[in-house]
This record gives structure tokens, sequence and C-alpha cells, in this order.
């Protein structure tokens, strides 16, 4: 049916950006807008060489500010944490140790952000609630004797 000529289009809906951009098309604000701050791509992790299965700990980067679930250090976390990884749109696809919860993971996966997610809820610490973040379970590693990491493996995919 086509609109009467004197009476306006609605205007369409707007759709949030993370629906109608790709990753590689969103600006540094839209892009760190998307970390749910969690804290999971901060804790520990082993790797088996022959399976590359990748196994968790509850053991974090010693810059995650374990109850905000936020680095301690954004801007410098890379000098001091030489391993800390800037993620980028291109590297995502690759990076199977991200937990399936991650934003930047399931949009690149074609999946929608879950409720929880403080884009969609509207709140921060709604990933919180939702048991999502590593808040009340992760222990820096300043706490943690290096040879002891491997006790605190998480015996379930994040």
């Amino acid at each position: 049916m086509k609109p009467h000529p004197m009476r306006p289009i609605p205007p369409a809906i707007d759709q949030p950006f993370w629906k109608t951009m790709r990753l590689d098309q969103m600006n540094r604000e839209q892009w760190e807008s998307l970390c749910d701050g969690c804290g999971r791509c901060c804790l520990q992790k082993f790797q088996d060489g022959k399976t590359g299965k990748v196994t968790y700990t509850w053991v974090s980067c010693y810059l995650l500010d374990v109850q905000a679930c936020g680095c301690g250090d954004y801007g410098n976390r890379t000098t001091l944490v030489p391993g800390c990884l800037v993620l980028t749109a291109e590297q995502i696809p690759r990076l199977r140790w991200l937990p399936i919860t991650c934003a930047y993971r399931r949009l690149s996966e074609g999946k929608d952000l879950d409720a929880w997610h403080p884009l969609v809820s509207g709140d921060p610490e709604s990933v919180h609630r939702a048991g999502i973040s590593v808040r009340d379970k992760a222990i820096s590693e300043v706490h943690v004797h290096p040879e002891d990491i491997d006790y605190y493996a998480i015996g379930y995919r994040l």
C-alpha cells in the first residue's frame, strides 16, 4: 500500500550501532563501549600445545581491579603487560579463547548482544548481577605463586 501523499512517512526506528555496523566500521568510542566490563579476558589461561584447548584460571592480571572488573592502567597496559592484546576486528575470529559471552566475539559471529550487556540493559551493573563478570570470583596474580596458578583452573568453558 502506498502512503498517502499528504501524510508523512513515519521515520524508521533507530537501530543501535552494533546492529547496523560491522566491527571494522566502528569508531573508537563505539568499539570501547562494546566491552561489557566482565574481566574474563584478563584471566590467566593455558593453551594445550597439541589440542589447542584453552583452560582458564581464576587468576587475573595484576592490573585488573577484580571488584570493578576494569584495568587499573588501561592506557599503559600493553607497556606494563607486554602480553596484553589490543583487540582489532580482524583478529577476533581467530581468538577462540575469547569468552563465548564476549560482545566482540558474539558480533563477529553474527549474534546479538545478550540482555545483560550494559549497552542493552542501560546499567553497567547488569553484567555483574547476571554472574557473567569475574567480580567476587577472581584473585589477582599478585596473591598467587606462579607455580600454583594451575590450582586455580576453571573446569568449564567461559
